[in-house]
């Protein structure tokens, strides 16, 4: 079973009828998973065989608003479903943020590749933030980094007020799963007057899948939003399992 995951910030009208049409075609293609459409953009994570996803992704991208969309993919072991069911819906956000002010439309931090992502980690003056909460950095991370230790991603501005400044970190690095956090986080860091902002581009999901093992630097596992609870370095499944009851 595949996982694919895929997001665009862009203005989106007719929320309704675009809802409609997706959720028909993920439908009929058997696909399950979660679609999120908002005035600012899509956000979705969709599991099913590769041709269907394929399928899915070609007619989505005949609509030129979302072609050449990056597409995330991983797998799932056998006989975990992923998702339960297929939801397409329409949300304030494509991700919760809180901040209507913050528009990554205008502006986000420099797009780092994951080849890239290496030599930015070995300069001592590049100060690397972990943009994810702490029930993620807490199985995985990138070492150094600094862990913001946030419940949910509408904190992260409160931990920027606490632990960071322009002037004693004029360049900053983010990253995330799969990149979407950034896109806002780095936005709002450059609204705050930071001169320099980075971000890993398509998220630790896009770097593990491009960087060969014996490079990488990541450690741990890699929490992702669904049953499978976490990815390992290779993009498998995990190790890891959740407690529902207690979230």
């Amino acid at each position: 079973m595949i996982v694919a995951a895929f997001y665009r910030f862009l203005g989106l009208e007719n929320l309704e009828a675009l809802r409609s049409r997706l959720e028909g075609l993920a439908a009929g293609l058997g696909l399950k998973g979660t679609v999120l459409l908002a005035e600012e953009g899509i956000n979705g994570g969709l599991r099913g065989a590769r041709e269907a996803l394929d399928a899915f992704m070609a007619a989505l991208c005949e609509d030129r608003r979302f072609a050449g969309m990056p597409v995330r993919l991983s797998t799932a072991a056998p006989g975990n479903p992923v998702f339960n069911r297929l939801k397409v819906r329409i949300k304030p956000e494509i991700v919760s943020f809180g901040r209507p002010e913050v528009d990554p439309l205008k502006a986000t931090g420099q797009r780092v590749g994951a080849a890239g992502w290496n030599a930015l980690l070995d300069r001592p003056e590049v100060q690397v933030v972990d943009v994810r909460n702490a029930y993620e950095t807490a199985i995985g991370g990138f070492p150094g980094a600094l862990d913001p230790d946030t419940e949910r991603f509408r904190d992260f501005p409160a931990f920027v007020e606490e632990a960071l400044n322009p002037e004693a970190h004029p360049e900053v690095a983010l990253y995330c799963t799969g990149g979407i956090r950034c896109e806002k986080a780095s936005a709002y860091l450059l609204d705050r007057g930071f001169e320099t902002v980075h971000q890993l581009d398509g998220g630790i999901l896009n770097y593990l899948a491009s960087v060969p093992a014996q490079e990488s630097r990541w450690r741990g596992d890699c929490f992702v939003f669904d049953q499978r609870v976490a990815v390992d370095g290779q993009l498998r499944q995990g190790r890891h399992r959740q407690c529902f009851a207690g979230r």
